[in-house]
């Protein structure tokens, strides 16, 4: 017996000919569901305490800036319409229990200090964790090889209120430790920063993908690794589970990390909750776009675009990435 196969071409019913709204650049930008926004993107920055910046190796385009450059990259930032941008401090003098990152003289209060006098319209954000901080690299205060949760959370909170202090409109903790949100709203409302919100890293993977981060932060554990506190990936339920909970603790954002390997997560938080979702776009990823873009093996305006529209189409409100700057000159070229 012969099987014959429709022609699709002309069988199909007109109605269903998909391809017409893809005919013209124009008609596809009429249709297009999702559209990125320069106002959605958060640059990560990284502050550090000795004059001039220094360019991280690992991380191309990016560096360790003073005070003038991080101020500097702000106002560039803002130009291009960037919403906001998340500061990271390296400090010059570490200690087991990472003190400076609760001196109101460290480099993220005085970077955010600077930043707000500037009056630049950047939404102005703090990462809160002890990592940079300590000699050993972990994010928290150790009890021999562990992390002393409950103590690590006492210094994570005084972090969180010196960065408020200096103007930090939200402050983000990363340490992924159990209880961290509620115990920076705590310590934020009881020293007056209670419009000071909490974008929380709340499921956070123990990824591959954090290598040049920790080369740019100086933050490679000195020993083992974080897979005591950072979540196993592959644990969707779990990742769940620790946005309830940091949502119940009182987060006003909720984010991802890393963005590219967690779109089902994304998705899955863009169904459960109401609150913003932010995913990051990590070190890793960065890396691997621009070793390919160098090669010649991918187009890097091209790609870098396509992974924002993923990561915004599966779920996300606030986009934190490395391509910020970049970003939004190519979205501003696309508009002209």
């Amino acid at each position: 017996m012969t099987v014959t196969r429709p022609d699709l071409a002309t069988d199909l019913p007109s109605g269903h000919r998909l391809r017409r709204l893809r005919a013209s650049p124009a008609r596809r930008a009429l249709v297009r569901e999702t559209r990125l926004d320069p106002a959605r993107l958060v640059a990560p920055l990284f502050v550090h305490e000795r004059p001039g910046s220094e360019p991280i190796a690992s991380l191309p385009g990016q560096a360790r800036l003073d005070l003038d450059g991080t101020v500097a990259a702000g106002r560039e930032l803002a130009e291009l319409g960037v919403g906001g941008v998340l500061l990271f401090g390296i400090p010059d003098a570490k200690d087991p229990d990472g003190a400076a990152a609760a001196d109101p003289a460290g480099p993220v209060p005085e970077a955010l200090r600077a930043l707000r006098s500037s009056g630049l319209p950047l939404v102005l954000m703090a990462d809160v964790c002890l990592c940079e901080y300590t000699t050993h690299g972990h994010c928290g205060i150790l009890d021999g090889e562990r992390i002393a949760n409950d103590r690590s959370l006492a210094r994570l909170a005084d972090a969180a209120v010196a960065y408020a202090a200096a103007g930090a409109d939200i402050v983000a903790p990363s340490a992924m430790l159990d209880g961290q949100v509620l115990a920076l709203r705590e310590a934020l409302d009881q020293a007056g920063h209670g419009d000071t919100a909490i974008m929380a890293y709340a499921s956070k993977h123990a990824s591959a993908l954090y290598g040049p981060f920790r080369d740019a932060a100086g933050s490679t554990p000195a020993f083992g690794d974080r897979r005591t506190y950072q979540m196993d990936p592959a644990n969707g339920r779990e990742a769940m589970r620790e946005l309830m909970t940091d949502a119940d603790q009182g987060a006003d954002i909720l984010m991802v990390k890393p963005a590219i390997s967690s779109l089902d997560l994304l998705a899955l938080a863009r169904q459960r909750f109401d609150l913003p979702l932010a995913a990051y776009q990590v070190s890793g990823e960065l890396a691997m776009l621009e070793a390919a873009a160098e090669r010649g093996w991918i187009d890097r305006r091209r790609a870098g675009l396509e992974l924002l529209t993923a990561i915004a189409r599966a779920g996300a409100d606030i986009l934190i990435t490395y391509l910020a700057a970049d970003a939004a000159r190519w979205l501003r070229e696309e508009n002209r």
